[in-house]
Parts: C-alpha cells; sequence; structure tokens
C-alpha cells in the first residue's frame, strides 16, 4: 500500500498518538522521541511529504502503513 500524500503537521499529529513525542527542532524540522524505542525520528515540516521520505519516517517508526493511516 502507498503512504498517503500529507503535511509534515499531519505527520507529526499521528506520531504522536502512537506515543513519540517532540523532544526539540531545529528549522523546519522535528525531532520526535518514544521511551520504549532507541531511535529519534526528524520530520520536516513540509506543506507535502514526498510519499519515500514518509515511507522512510514510518519504516523508522515502525510503523506500517495501514496503522499510519488509521491514526490520521
Amino acid at each position: 500500500m502507498k503512504p498517503p500524500l500529507v503535511s509534515g503537521a499531519e505527520t507529526i499529529k499521528a506520531l504522536k498518538r502512537a506515543g513519540w513525542r517532540v523532544v526539540g527542532q531545529r528549522g523546519s524540522h522535528v525531532k520526535l522521541h518514544r521511551e520504549s524505542d532507541e531511535n529519534t525520528l526528524i520530520v520536516p515540516l513540509h506543506d507535502e511529504l514526498s510519499r519515500w521520505t514518509l515511507k522512510g519516517i514510518l519504516a523508522d517508526a515502525g510503523l506500517p502503513v495501514e496503522d499510519f493511516i488509521r491514526l490520521l
């Protein structure tokens, strides 16, 4: 399944629902972290994320596309 076309802000809201929290921001890039995870996610605050970028973020988060769509 293809990732949807969403903004960086929409992506961050969905990731927060999945247990991630914002820990910092530098320019237009937001850093998220989850206690149960060693990974740190970086999400650009673009109006529309490319599907390739979103797919990489979801892979790092261990979140299938179907679950991400439900969180939106």
